[in-house]
């Protein structure tokens, strides 16, 4: 049985990956921590945990930690995440990272668009956390840097396309709508239900920080850099991430063909499913799935993907990760 703690649990992903945990036949929620004013019973804090799991949420204790688990999903904020992660490892444990801190390889990146980096000596030997992409690296992994989510459903929906060199590596933009809990737990004005109800709105124009990881994945899957414009936006829907890739073909190509390289490339992998129709997020709503979608229109081809952004974007990405790292099956608890 696989000792799993929670760092940061009083979260969105903590409250989705105990839900995750609970229904998973070979992992145990051992310890959960939050910051001093977010501790007490789990089921206050989650009143849906009520009967299902009587734990209390403490301040993180490091010694408690090595003895009380195997491996810590660490949901903290970006740029608090670097200064735990080394003193989880210390203790003994795995670590999935669900902040950017260990996402972007180049810290210099990193630096522009986060923070100083306080832990770059751990940085080359973090995995990115996408089964589909990187499996063989995240088995033999101590630290797995867990995607963002908005990377997440653009790579999958244009990985087989880089993969194959099929489509021009300049040009490709990405276009992303994500529901209200892709801006965390904390309430913020533009957030506030007044504001966005019956309403869309784009941010991050140009600067987002999903922008270079996007490019640092779609990179390494074509061998060569790949540069793509990435704009997202936020509905008035609880949970979900659409995202509409559009990208110019290298040479001439047919729906037919387009078909079978997405199904040959997505055959043995559980999670990502390729379908015949635009997708929708209510199909992935609380699931780890993928849908995508990939057609033609006007000399270009357009991806679709759809994935629940926090369990695909974060919690069930997480725990089909920490199956891996456990030699275990990815879909347990999943499917």
């Amino acid at each position: 049985m696989i000792r799993v703690a929670i760092i940061g649990a009083s979260g969105y992903t903590g409250a989705e990956s105990i839900e995750i945990l609970l229904r998973h036949p070979q992992a145990k929620v051992t310890y959960l921590t939050a910051l001093d004013e977010e501790c007490g019973h789990v089921a206050d804090i989650f009143p849906q945990l009520r009967g299902r799991l009587d734990m209390m949420v403490e301040p993180l204790d490091f010694n408690k930690l090595g003895k009380q688990a195997d491996v810590a999903l660490c949901c903290l904020p970006h740029k608090v995440s670097m200064s735990f992660v080394p003193k989880l490892l210390a203790t003994g444990v795995k670590v999935i990272d669900f902040s950017a801190d260990y996402r972007l390889s180049d810290v210099t990146v990193y630096e522009k668009f986060y923070s100083k980096h306080t832990d770059p000596d751990n940085l080359p030997h973090a995995a990115f956390g996408l089964p589909e992409l990187f499996r063989q690296r995240i088995k033999n992994a101590n630290l797995v840097a867990n995607p963002g989510c908005y990377p997440t459903g653009a790579s999958l929906a244009i990985a087989p396309l880089l993969k194959n060199g099929m489509i021009k590596t300049t040009g490709i933009i990405v276009n992303s709508v994500t529901g209200v809990s892709g801006g965390g737990k904390n309430p913020s004005p533009i957030f506030h239900y007044p504001n966005m109800n019956e309403t869309i709105i784009a941010y991050g124009v140009g600067v987002h920080r999903h922008g270079p990881e996007i490019e640092q994945v779609a990179s390494e899957i074509a061998g060569v850099d790949v540069e793509i414009l990435f704009q997202p936006h936020v509905g008035p829907f609880d949970r979900g991430i659409l995202s509409t890739v559009y990208c110019d073909p290298k040479g001439d190509i047919t729906q037919a063909e387009l078909n079978e390289l997405y199904e040959n490339f997505y055959r043995s992998e559980n999670f990502v499913q390729v379908v015949k129709a635009p997708p929708g997020v209510k199909h992935v709503a609380k699931s780890n799935y993928c849908h995508v979608y990939p057609t033609m229109a006007k000399g270009k081809i357009i991806c679709f993907s759809v994935i629940d952004n926090l369990i695909k974007g974060a919690s069930g990405q997480a725990v089909q990760n920490m199956n891996i790292m456990f030699g275990l099956d990815e879909g347990l608890g999943l499917s």
